[in-house]
């Protein structure tokens, strides 16, 4: 399985962005360290799931999708137990 970075910028004011979320948070196992960021473990690759997350934001929209697959990673102890946990678990 491949962790994935997913990171995005919502430009439309106003728009509802909760089909976006719910699909994000649908996935089996996810984190959300950051505003605007996720952390999910998924069969797809980077491509496959940023085509997935198309369907979810607007034209205008922004979304970064990264591989983050490894055992590299640094973070600041302010995510909480939680988060910092799950990183250490899944990357």
């Amino acid at each position: 399985m491949n962790t994935l970075l997913v990171t995005y910028d919502l430009l439309t004011p106003g728009k509802d962005y909760d089909r976006l979320w719910s699909f994000l948070e649908s996935q089996t196992n996810w984190a959300k360290p950051v505003r605007s960021v996720y952390l999910t473990k998924t069969h797809q690759s980077a491509s496959d799931f940023r085509d997935s997350l198309m369907s979810y934001i607007d034209r205008n929209d922004k979304a970064l999708v990264i591989d983050v697959t490894s055992d590299v990673a640094g973070w600041t102890t302010s995510l909480g137990t939680s988060i910092t946990n799950w990183i250490k678990t899944n990357l």
